[in-house]
Protein backbone atom coordinates (compact mmCIF):
# COMPACT_ATOMS: atom_id res chain seq x y z
CA UNK A 1 0.00 0.00 0.00
CA UNK A 2 1.43 3.86 -0.64
CA UNK A 3 2.04 5.26 2.98
CA UNK A 4 0.74 8.19 2.37
CA UNK A 5 -2.00 6.83 2.17
CA UNK A 6 -1.12 7.01 6.08
CA UNK A 7 -0.65 10.78 6.24
CA UNK A 8 -2.62 13.14 8.37
CA UNK A 9 -1.85 16.36 9.79
CA UNK A 10 -1.42 17.21 13.67
CA UNK A 11 -0.02 20.88 14.94
CA UNK A 12 2.50 19.94 17.80
CA UNK A 13 -0.04 20.91 20.24
CA UNK A 14 -1.60 18.33 20.06
CA UNK A 15 1.56 16.05 21.27
CA UNK A 16 1.37 15.94 24.72
CA UNK A 17 4.73 16.15 26.73
CA UNK A 18 3.15 14.86 30.27
CA UNK A 19 0.73 12.24 31.48
CA UNK A 20 -2.75 13.22 32.65
CA UNK A 21 -2.90 12.88 36.28
CA UNK A 22 -4.60 10.53 37.88
CA UNK A 23 -3.64 8.27 35.03
CA UNK A 24 -6.62 6.45 34.39
CA UNK A 25 -8.07 10.09 33.60
CA UNK A 26 -7.10 9.78 30.18
CA UNK A 27 -9.92 9.85 27.52
CA UNK A 28 -10.68 7.01 25.69
CA UNK A 29 -12.54 7.23 21.90
CA UNK A 30 -14.48 3.92 21.80
CA UNK A 31 -14.87 2.92 18.43
CA UNK A 32 -16.51 -0.53 18.94
CA UNK A 33 -19.57 -1.77 17.54
CA UNK A 34 -19.03 0.75 14.48
CA UNK A 35 -20.03 3.62 16.90
CA UNK A 36 -17.82 6.96 17.89
CA UNK A 37 -17.76 7.40 21.42
CA UNK A 38 -15.97 10.30 23.86
CA UNK A 39 -15.41 8.12 27.11
CA UNK A 40 -12.39 7.96 29.70
CA UNK A 41 -10.13 5.50 30.45
CA UNK A 42 -12.18 4.81 34.22
CA UNK A 43 -15.23 3.43 31.95
CA UNK A 44 -13.31 0.23 30.56
CA UNK A 45 -14.63 -2.07 33.63
CA UNK A 46 -18.59 -0.74 32.04
CA UNK A 47 -17.29 -0.98 28.52
CA UNK A 48 -16.21 -4.51 28.16
CA UNK A 49 -17.99 -7.81 29.17
CA UNK A 50 -17.89 -10.03 32.06
CA UNK A 51 -15.15 -12.61 30.87
CA UNK A 52 -13.13 -10.49 28.49
CA UNK A 53 -9.64 -10.58 29.16
CA UNK A 54 -7.09 -7.97 28.67
CA UNK A 55 -3.83 -9.12 27.61
CA UNK A 56 -0.78 -6.72 28.40
CA UNK A 57 2.89 -6.21 28.61
CA UNK A 58 4.76 -7.06 31.27
CA UNK A 59 7.90 -5.44 29.83
CA UNK A 60 10.05 -2.69 31.74
CA UNK A 61 11.95 -0.21 30.51
CA UNK A 62 15.46 0.99 31.56
CA UNK A 63 16.93 4.34 31.81
CA UNK A 64 19.31 3.99 29.14
CA UNK A 65 19.65 7.53 27.85
CA UNK A 66 23.28 8.65 29.39
CA UNK A 67 24.92 11.83 29.12
CA UNK A 68 28.61 11.28 28.29
CA UNK A 69 31.86 12.88 27.59
CA UNK A 70 34.11 12.34 24.41
CA UNK A 71 37.70 14.27 24.09
CA UNK A 72 35.96 17.12 26.31
CA UNK A 73 33.34 17.31 24.35
CA UNK A 74 29.61 16.57 25.75
CA UNK A 75 27.80 14.13 23.93
CA UNK A 76 24.57 12.24 24.35
CA UNK A 77 23.82 8.43 23.74
CA UNK A 78 20.80 6.09 24.25
CA UNK A 79 21.43 2.74 23.99
CA UNK A 80 19.12 0.80 22.29
CA UNK A 81 19.74 -2.72 21.74
CA UNK A 82 22.06 -4.91 23.66
CA UNK A 83 24.35 -7.16 21.48
CA UNK A 84 25.84 -8.68 24.35
CA UNK A 85 26.36 -8.22 28.44
CA UNK A 86 28.74 -5.69 27.95
CA UNK A 87 27.82 -4.06 24.45
CA UNK A 88 25.03 -2.12 22.98
CA UNK A 89 24.33 -0.54 20.09
CA UNK A 90 23.63 3.36 20.87
CA UNK A 91 22.23 6.58 19.22
CA UNK A 92 24.51 9.27 19.49
CA UNK A 93 24.16 13.11 19.27
CA UNK A 94 25.78 14.75 18.17
CA UNK A 95 27.92 11.52 16.64
CA UNK A 96 30.22 13.84 14.65
CA UNK A 97 32.01 13.97 17.89
CA UNK A 98 33.05 10.29 18.18
CA UNK A 99 35.57 8.30 15.92
CA UNK A 100 36.11 4.38 16.06
CA UNK A 101 38.38 4.06 18.85
CA UNK A 102 37.23 6.95 20.92
CA UNK A 103 35.96 6.37 24.87
CA UNK A 104 33.42 7.68 26.48
CA UNK A 105 33.43 8.72 30.08
CA UNK A 106 29.86 8.72 31.43
CA UNK A 107 28.88 10.75 35.36
CA UNK A 108 33.30 10.19 35.89
CA UNK A 109 33.06 6.59 36.51
CA UNK A 110 32.29 4.61 33.57
CA UNK A 111 33.77 4.10 30.68
CA UNK A 112 32.98 2.47 27.07
CA UNK A 113 34.71 2.10 23.67
CA UNK A 114 33.86 2.90 20.26
CA UNK A 115 33.65 0.01 18.62
CA UNK A 116 32.20 1.04 15.54
CA UNK A 117 30.53 4.55 14.11
CA UNK A 118 27.70 4.08 11.18
CA UNK A 119 26.36 7.89 11.05
CA UNK A 120 24.55 8.42 14.27
CA UNK A 121 24.86 4.91 15.81
CA UNK A 122 27.40 3.69 17.92
CA UNK A 123 28.53 0.22 19.15
CA UNK A 124 29.90 0.32 22.79
CA UNK A 125 31.68 -1.70 24.96
CA UNK A 126 31.09 -1.01 28.54
CA UNK A 127 33.94 -2.00 30.88
CA UNK A 128 30.77 -3.20 33.40
CA UNK A 129 29.41 -6.77 33.87
CA UNK A 130 25.73 -7.01 32.95
CA UNK A 131 24.54 -6.61 36.56
CA UNK A 132 26.71 -3.89 37.04
CA UNK A 133 26.12 -2.11 34.23
CA UNK A 134 22.07 -2.62 34.98
CA UNK A 135 22.66 -0.72 38.33
CA UNK A 136 24.09 2.24 36.99
CA UNK A 137 21.48 2.63 34.61
CA UNK A 138 18.85 2.42 37.01
CA UNK A 139 20.61 5.27 39.02
CA UNK A 140 22.46 7.03 36.12
CA UNK A 141 20.34 6.70 33.13
CA UNK A 142 17.50 8.43 32.64
CA UNK A 143 14.09 7.75 30.25
CA UNK A 144 14.72 7.17 26.34
CA UNK A 145 11.40 9.42 25.80
CA UNK A 146 10.30 9.42 22.23
CA UNK A 147 11.75 12.57 20.45
CA UNK A 148 8.54 14.31 20.20
CA UNK A 149 8.32 14.71 23.88
CA UNK A 150 10.68 17.33 24.77
CA UNK A 151 13.53 17.60 27.44
CA UNK A 152 16.49 19.69 28.25
CA UNK A 153 19.52 17.29 27.82
CA UNK A 154 21.06 18.68 30.92
CA UNK A 155 17.95 18.54 33.40
CA UNK A 156 16.64 14.95 32.48
CA UNK A 157 12.86 15.03 34.19
CA UNK A 158 13.15 12.75 36.79
CA UNK A 159 9.15 12.11 36.91
CA UNK A 160 9.64 10.34 33.54
CA UNK A 161 11.36 7.65 35.54
CA UNK A 162 7.92 6.83 37.24
CA UNK A 163 5.78 8.12 35.01
CA UNK A 164 7.05 6.11 31.66
CA UNK A 165 6.66 3.36 33.45
CA UNK A 166 3.57 1.05 33.75
CA UNK A 167 1.93 -0.82 36.82
CA UNK A 168 2.50 -3.80 34.96
CA UNK A 169 6.61 -3.62 34.57
CA UNK A 170 8.45 -6.67 35.33
CA UNK A 171 10.98 -7.79 33.12
CA UNK A 172 13.75 -4.93 32.23
CA UNK A 173 14.89 -5.24 28.52
CA UNK A 174 12.69 -2.63 27.01
CA UNK A 175 13.84 1.12 25.87
CA UNK A 176 10.65 2.47 24.85
CA UNK A 177 7.30 2.23 27.13
CA UNK A 178 4.10 -0.26 25.88
CA UNK A 179 2.36 3.39 26.21
CA UNK A 180 -1.27 1.80 26.26
CA UNK A 181 -0.71 0.27 29.91
CA UNK A 182 0.34 3.90 30.82
CA UNK A 183 -3.31 4.89 31.74
CA UNK A 184 -3.75 1.99 34.17
CA UNK A 185 -3.62 1.86 37.95
CA UNK A 186 -4.20 -0.03 40.74
CA UNK A 187 -7.79 1.08 40.97
CA UNK A 188 -8.73 0.27 37.51
CA UNK A 189 -7.51 -2.82 37.61
CA UNK A 190 -9.38 -3.75 41.14
CA UNK A 191 -12.56 -2.40 39.34
CA UNK A 192 -11.76 -4.42 36.06
CA UNK A 193 -11.39 -7.27 38.37
CA UNK A 194 -14.36 -6.82 40.36
CA UNK A 195 -16.37 -6.98 36.84
CA UNK A 196 -14.92 -10.28 35.96
CA UNK A 197 -12.60 -8.49 33.28
CA UNK A 198 -8.80 -10.70 34.01
CA UNK A 199 -5.43 -9.42 32.72
CA UNK A 200 -3.36 -12.05 31.21
CA UNK A 201 0.47 -10.98 30.69
CA UNK A 202 3.49 -11.36 27.97
CA UNK A 203 6.48 -10.19 27.42
CA UNK A 204 7.65 -7.52 24.71
CA UNK A 205 10.94 -5.56 25.10
CA UNK A 206 9.97 -2.40 22.94
CA UNK A 207 12.86 -1.11 20.92
CA UNK A 208 13.85 2.02 19.49
CA UNK A 209 12.92 0.48 15.63
CA UNK A 210 9.24 1.78 17.14
CA UNK A 211 9.79 5.38 16.38
CA UNK A 212 11.31 4.95 13.16
CA UNK A 213 9.80 7.13 10.33
CA UNK A 214 8.70 4.45 7.10
CA UNK A 215 11.16 5.91 4.34
CA UNK A 216 10.28 3.77 1.79
CA UNK A 217 7.01 4.67 -0.38
CA UNK A 218 5.21 1.40 -0.95
CA UNK A 219 4.37 -0.52 2.60
CA UNK A 220 5.76 -4.23 0.88
CA UNK A 221 9.68 -2.65 0.68
CA UNK A 222 9.66 -1.64 4.61
CA UNK A 223 12.34 -3.43 6.65
CA UNK A 224 10.40 -4.27 9.53
CA UNK A 225 12.54 -3.73 12.86
CA UNK A 226 12.40 -6.43 14.90
CA UNK A 227 12.11 -7.44 18.52
CA UNK A 228 12.18 -9.90 21.63
CA UNK A 229 8.91 -11.25 22.71
CA UNK A 230 7.67 -14.21 24.60
CA UNK A 231 4.17 -15.69 25.20
CA UNK A 232 3.71 -18.54 27.95
CA UNK A 233 1.87 -21.67 27.91
CA UNK A 234 -0.03 -19.82 30.93
CA UNK A 235 -1.26 -16.96 28.94
CA UNK A 236 -2.58 -18.94 26.43
CA UNK A 237 -4.56 -21.43 27.97
CA UNK A 238 -5.99 -18.50 29.59
CA UNK A 239 -6.62 -17.11 25.81
CA UNK A 240 -7.77 -20.16 24.63
CA UNK A 241 -10.48 -21.04 27.50
CA UNK A 242 -11.81 -16.95 26.94
CA UNK A 243 -12.35 -17.96 23.38
CA UNK A 244 -13.87 -20.99 23.36
CA UNK A 245 -16.59 -19.69 26.21
CA UNK A 246 -17.21 -16.89 23.61
CA UNK A 247 -15.69 -14.11 25.01
CA UNK A 248 -13.45 -11.14 23.55
CA UNK A 249 -9.27 -10.83 23.91
CA UNK A 250 -8.16 -7.16 23.91
CA UNK A 251 -4.70 -6.30 23.43
CA UNK A 252 -3.52 -3.67 25.66
CA UNK A 253 -1.30 -2.18 23.17
CA UNK A 254 -0.02 -2.63 19.94
CA UNK A 255 3.09 -4.60 21.19
CA UNK A 256 0.80 -7.37 22.44
CA UNK A 257 -1.27 -7.51 19.85
CA UNK A 258 2.17 -8.15 17.85
CA UNK A 259 2.96 -11.25 20.10
CA UNK A 260 -0.65 -12.41 20.02
CA UNK A 261 -0.58 -12.46 16.15
CA UNK A 262 3.40 -13.73 16.00
CA UNK A 263 2.35 -17.09 18.29
CA UNK A 264 -0.87 -17.68 15.84
CA UNK A 265 0.24 -17.65 12.64
CA UNK A 266 -1.14 -20.54 11.00
CA UNK A 267 -4.59 -20.18 12.70
CA UNK A 268 -3.22 -21.75 16.10
CA UNK A 269 -2.13 -19.85 19.12
CA UNK A 270 1.06 -21.49 20.53
CA UNK A 271 3.65 -20.30 23.44
CA UNK A 272 6.22 -18.36 21.52
CA UNK A 273 9.61 -17.51 22.57
CA UNK A 274 12.23 -15.33 19.78
CA UNK A 275 12.28 -12.22 17.67
CA UNK A 276 9.15 -10.82 15.58
CA UNK A 277 9.52 -8.45 12.42
CA UNK A 278 5.55 -8.99 11.74
CA UNK A 279 4.60 -5.98 10.24
CA UNK A 280 0.43 -6.00 9.71
CA UNK A 281 -1.20 -3.62 7.37
CA UNK A 282 -4.37 -3.60 6.43
CA UNK A 283 -5.65 -7.25 4.36
CA UNK A 284 -3.62 -8.88 7.52
CA UNK A 285 -5.92 -11.56 9.01
CA UNK A 286 -6.46 -11.21 13.06
CA UNK A 287 -6.28 -15.02 14.60
CA UNK A 288 -5.74 -14.28 18.20
CA UNK A 289 -6.70 -10.24 18.87
CA UNK A 290 -10.68 -9.42 19.02
CA UNK A 291 -10.02 -5.73 20.11
CA UNK A 292 -7.42 -3.32 20.59
CA UNK A 293 -6.89 -0.90 23.50
CA UNK A 294 -4.12 1.89 21.68
CA UNK A 295 -3.15 5.45 21.63
CA UNK A 296 -3.18 7.57 18.94
CA UNK A 297 -0.18 7.55 17.06
CA UNK A 298 2.13 9.15 14.33
CA UNK A 299 1.42 9.57 10.77
CA UNK A 300 2.77 6.70 8.50
CA UNK A 301 4.00 5.07 11.03
CA UNK A 302 4.05 1.19 11.22
CA UNK A 303 1.59 1.43 14.24
CA UNK A 304 -0.89 3.44 12.78
CA UNK A 305 -0.99 0.93 9.92
CA UNK A 306 -1.52 -1.78 12.45
CA UNK A 307 -4.26 0.03 14.10
CA UNK A 308 -5.88 0.72 10.29
CA UNK A 309 -5.75 -3.30 9.86
CA UNK A 310 -8.07 -3.96 12.54
CA UNK A 311 -10.12 -0.79 12.48
CA UNK A 312 -10.24 -0.27 8.66
CA UNK A 313 -8.03 3.19 7.47
CA UNK A 314 -10.63 5.14 6.64
CA UNK A 315 -12.28 4.67 9.88
CA UNK A 316 -9.39 5.50 11.83
CA UNK A 317 -8.68 8.39 10.09
CA UNK A 318 -12.00 9.65 10.79
CA UNK A 319 -11.37 8.88 14.16
CA UNK A 320 -8.51 10.87 14.54
CA UNK A 321 -9.91 13.66 12.69
CA UNK A 322 -12.95 13.74 15.59
CA UNK A 323 -10.26 13.27 18.03
CA UNK A 324 -8.48 16.39 17.32
CA UNK A 325 -11.65 18.33 16.92
CA UNK A 326 -12.36 17.29 20.42
CA UNK A 327 -9.34 18.14 21.69
CA UNK A 328 -7.45 14.78 22.90
CA UNK A 329 -3.93 14.67 23.56
CA UNK A 330 -1.87 12.64 21.10
CA UNK A 331 1.25 9.94 21.18
CA UNK A 332 3.20 8.40 24.06
CA UNK A 333 1.34 10.45 26.91
CA UNK A 334 -1.51 11.11 25.50
CA UNK A 335 -5.41 9.45 25.27
CA UNK A 336 -6.35 6.34 24.32
CA UNK A 337 -8.59 4.81 21.78
CA UNK A 338 -10.44 1.21 21.83
CA UNK A 339 -10.81 -0.54 18.26
CA UNK A 340 -12.48 -4.03 17.13
CA UNK A 341 -12.93 -5.25 14.26
CA UNK A 342 -13.73 -3.58 11.05
CA UNK A 343 -17.15 -4.51 9.28
CA UNK A 344 -18.25 -3.37 5.96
Amino acid sequence: MDVDLFDYELPPDFIAQTPINPRDAARLLDLTNGGLKDRFIQELPFILEPGDLLVANNTRVIPTKLQGQCASKRITVNLHKKVSPSIWYAFARPAKRVTQGNLIMFHDSVVAKVLERNRGELLLEFELSDKDLMDFLEQRGSMPLPPYIKRDDATSNVADLKNYQSIFAQHEGAVAAPTASLHFTDRLVASLKKNNIDIAYLTLHVGAGTFLPVKVKDTDNHDMHSEWAELGSKAVEEIKNVKARGNKVIALGTTSLRVLETASIGGTLKPFTGDTDLFITPGFKFNATDALITNFHLPKSTLIMLASALAGRERLLDAYEHAKNENYRFFSYGDACLIDHFRR
